[in-house]
This record gives C-alpha cells, structure tokens and sequence, in this order.
C-alpha cells in the first residue's frame, strides 16, 4: 500500500498534476507556488534536523507554518504581500492534500486556520504626464536598442500591460490595420486594447516581416525578452530621465508605476471605470476603484481652489417673510 504520510510525493503531485493539469495555471504562478515550497521545504528541514525526504506532511504544521511566514518578512524583509502570497500557496497545497487523503483532513484544517495579514494600504504610484513624456524621451532612437526601447515603453504606458503580458507578446498579436493589439492577460485571458498611431508606427518598425510566432520585443542577442529584462530597461530610462525631471527622483519608477499611471490618466480622461477594468484585464471592479480614489483627490483638490469664501454669509430670506414667521409661531 502507498505511504501517503510522506511530504514529497504530495508535493510532486500538486506541482506536476494538480497546477498543471487540473487547474491549468498560469506559468507564473506556477512558479510562484514552486518557490514557496522551496524556501518552505529546507526551512522546516532545518527546524526539525530530518532531511527533506524524510519530511512528513504533518510535519508542515500550523506552527511551523507561522515561523516560516515570520522569516519571511523578518529574515528576507518581504513584505506583508509577499507573506501573504506564500501563505496562499500553502493554504493551496494543504487543500490538495485533504482532498485526496482522508487522515490528513484535521491537518488541512489547522494549517488553513493560518490567517492571512492585513497589511497597511499602500498609495498606488503613478506618474504625471510631464513625468511619462520624460521617460519616453530617455531611448536614444538613433540606435536600434534605443526604438526598440522607446517603442517598449510607449507601448507599456498605451496598454496599460504587465511585463509578463509584453514579453510573451507576439507578432501575430498586433494587427495594425485594426489599430489594436491582443493581450493574453492573468488565467490566460484575452484582451484588446486599442493602440495610439504612434504606437502602431513603433511597433510596425520594429517587427519589420518578422515571422507571426516571433516575440515582438527582443533582446540585443535576438532572443525573447524576460519580464526581469523589461523591469531592467524601465530601471535604466527612468535613470536617464531624472536628469531633466528631477520630480522622478522622489519617485519609484517601475512597470507597475506605468501601469498605474495608464490608469489614473484614462480616468482623468473621462473613460469609464469599466473601460479600464477591462483595458488592464482586471477580474474584478474593485481593483480599479483604487485608481478612481486617486482621480478623486484629483477632483477634490480642484474644487478646493474654486470654492467659495466661508466668510460670505447667505442671506436667509425666510426670516424677513412676516406671513411665514407667523404661521411657523402659530404651530
């Protein structure tokens, strides 16, 4: 009979069977459960001095899973989102387990008790118009790198895309007779997202008659580019912009600031919040309401300037109306 007591194979199964072919996640969150099991793994090894293969399921305890969560944001300064991914991953591996194991169903109970932590809501960063255009003028475009660059940021802040979603982007993918581009987004969800005339003239340069399944953007080797090579060239133009906007050194410019700042500026625009819930591949509507709260201190501190001097008094017509003070007294 198996022995369904050892960690391992519960483990094998839930990273090959269960988030492959069951759920048919995405790659990345693939990897993301991968490697919280990975620093999970060793360190309750080293906790309870057995070697890895010898680990028990129970051995992942509720208690070690709280020490676990607490290294995480201690010894690794994580923040209180990461720790919260990484217990999502366990909280998944402990109900794929009790699932398909009956004596292990109170152990899937305590580690699932393991509560997720509130973190402080963190300010959306986003970039002003001045701050975008600065960014965008940072590639050197006299170079091949320096178009491939510009016309990677500029598409960025004209979809609205994640990293993943523009490295996995293909030639195929960009119609420039239609004026759109298909994203394939978080679950492996399509989307369109209609493209700027400039976008389009960056993009149609820069994959040329490429093949279809060519990645459009590549790296100075002619390989794909990774989600940590796009995060790399954001790093270095936003660099070089500083040095005319100094305004962006106060800043933490990222992909995800662009990302935000696509969203906050169709906002401003007038487009509807369900426009841009879709425009970023959004699942749910109150994820973009976070960016309609940033449009509303906007907004508000509009109003602020044009508002009208307390010190001026209203006049209240009704206290001279004599036929009305006397009826209101005969009440």
């Amino acid at each position: 009979m198996r022995d369904t007591s050892l960690l391992g194979p519960w483990v094998r199964r839930f990273l090959l069977e269960h988030l492959v072919e069951e759920r048919n996640l995405s790659r990345n969150t693939q990897q993301g459960y991968r490697d919280t099991l990975c620093q999970l793994i060793p360190f309750v090894s080293a906790r309870l001095r057995k070697t890895v293969d010898r680990l028990l399921v129970v051995d992942i305890s509720s208690q070690s899973v709280r020490e676990f969560l607490t290294d995480v944001e201690t010894t690794r300064h994580c923040r209180v989102a990461t720790r919260n991914q990484r217990l999502a991953a366990i909280h998944a591996l402990a109900r794929f387990v009790g699932e398909h194991s009956l004596e292990h169903i109170a152990w899937c109970a305590q580690v699932r008790c393991v509560p997720y932590k509130k973190g402080d809501q963190a300010t959306v960063p986003y970039l002003d118009k001045a701050e975008i255009d600065a960014l965008l003028a940072a590639p050197d475009q006299r170079t091949t790198q320096g178009r491939r660059d510009y016309a990677l940021l500029l598409f960025l802040y004209n979809s609205g895309a994640r990293a993943s979603e523009a490295a996995q982007l293909t030639v195929d993918h960009f119609d420039p007779g239609c004026g759109s581009v298909s994203i394939l987004g978080k679950g492996r969800k399509p989307r369109q997202c209609p493209l700027w005339p400039a976008t389009i003239r960056a993009l149609s340069v820069l994959v040329g008659r490429r093949p279809p399944q060519d990645r459009v953007f590549l790296n100075r080797c002619g390989r794909p580019m990774t989600r940590y090579g796009i995060h790399a060239l954001v790093e270095r133009a936003a660099e070089k912009a500083q040095i005319d906007t100094p305004s962006l050194t106060t800043k933490r410019v990222s992909l995800h600031s662009i990302r935000h700042s696509t969203a906050t500026h169709l906002l401003r625009a007038g487009v509807d919040i369900n426009t841009v819930r879709a425009w970023l591949g959004h699942v749910s509507l109150n994820t973009t309401h976070i960016y309609a709260e940033i449009d509303l201190e906007g907004k508000a501190k509009a109003l602020a300037k044009c508002d009208i001097s307390s010190d001026q008094k209203t006049e209240k017509r009704w206290a001279k109306d004599p036929d009305l003070m006397t009826f209101l007294r005969a009440l």
